[in-house]
């Protein structure tokens, strides 16, 4: 019998919040020395071990929500997960991921290590440790059928023109998120932008909590201190092609590692991620039988459908389409869901 292809997903920030507390104890306690891979390199820093905050009796916002310890919380729970994939069972043709889930794909494909890895995603987690830089909403440009609202667009499109053309207000589409859009910007601009934007689907706009300024021009300033930081021989080849955030493909035998050090660590930072990009590129470069993403959380899972309806991949062309085939036979499979998991183990 043969493989099943799967291009995998990795998440970003934001994945890990009051439900995925315990997840780590609950799928990866039979990976112990991933774990303290992870929690020595933290402890070289006077971080909570990601095990600790893990297993903890409640959510904190202090505790898991800053960056410097969610991102190597997300980091654990997602490496966990494609170390869990059946590979006897899935053929792995390509990886990528949203945002900061580029360097977990990275540590996936091969190009980092696990220590490595861990050094790259802790270290710019930590970025923002003395204070956020800006920060980002969400606001959507589909109708909830998650067809594209053409208005919603050019609305948008509007109001980001409108300010900025404010003095000192700066804001930037920061990930193109299947049917939303993802601004960053400074505080005058957010909080311009958030009273301004209509409300629309009784919860846009909407702020993320404890976010910066991700993929724009006011992270530019820290590339420099990243690249001393994180020099280019933590690096490999990928062992499996990787899409990155402009849907450009890293194949194994034709990568330089010096653009691939350049691209995570400078354009990746302060450019625009477009997250669809990736899903449009995987689909019709790699035509999977699947498309796996990895935990913790779900929260890929609608903007990855709604990629698809964007595209009309498989003929799905709007949510209840995509719900259908889902319930007939998942093309998604989250593994944060444990269903969808149960699938892919």
């Amino acid at each position: 019998m043969s493989k099943k292809t799967a291009v995998v997903i990795c998440p970003g920030r934001g994945t890990y919040g009051k439900g995925e507390l315990g997840y780590l104890h609950k799928h990866h306690q039979n990976k112990i020395e991933m774990i303290k891979t992870i929690d020595t390199h933290r402890k070289k820093s006077n971080q909570l071990p990601i095990w600790d905050l893990d297993g903890a009796k409640s959510f904190s916002l202090k505790d898991h929500i800053p960056g410097e310890n969610s991102a190597s919380l997300i980091y654990g729970c997602s490496l966990g997960d494609y170390l869990d994939i059946n590979q006897d069972e899935y053929e792995i043709v390509a990886i990528t991921g949203n945002s900061m889930g580029w360097y977990i794909a990275c540590a996936c494909a091969g190009v980092l290590n696990q220590e490595n890895a861990i050094n790259v995603i802790n270290t710019m987690g930590s970025q923002m440790r003395d204070g956020l830089i800006g920060g980002q909403l969400i606001y959507p440009v589909v109708d909830e059928n998650w067809n594209e609202d053409k208005d919603l667009v050019s609305l948008l499109e509007e109001k980001m023109n409108e300010v900025n053309n404010l003095k000192d207000h700066e804001a930037y589409t920061s990930i193109f998120f299947g049917g939303l859009r993802v601004i960053g910007g400074n505080d005058l601009a957010l909080k311009w932008l958030l009273k301004e934007l209509p409300n629309v689907q009784e919860r846009f706009p909407f702020k993320l909590p404890g976010n910066a300024a991700f993929h724009t021009p006011l992270l530019k300033h820290i590339v420099d201190k990243a690249k001393i930081d994180l020099p280019v021989n933590l690096f490999h080849t990928p062992k499996i092609p990787l899409i990155d955030g402009r849907g450009k493909i890293w194949m194994p035998y034709s990568t330089d590692i010096n653009k691939l050090w350049d691209y995570t660590l400078d354009h990746q930072v302060s450019c625009e991620y477009d997250f669809t990009k990736c899903i449009e590129v995987a689909i019709k470069e790699f035509s999977p039988d699947c498309l796996i993403i990895t935990g913790p959380g779900m929260t890929l899972g609608g903007a990855v459908a709604q990629s698809l309806i964007k595209f009309e991949y498989k003929d799905i062309t709007n949510k209840e389409e995509f719900k259908k085939r889902q319930g007939l036979s998942p093309y998604v499979l989250a593994m944060g869901d444990d269903f969808q998991r149960s699938l892919v183990l």
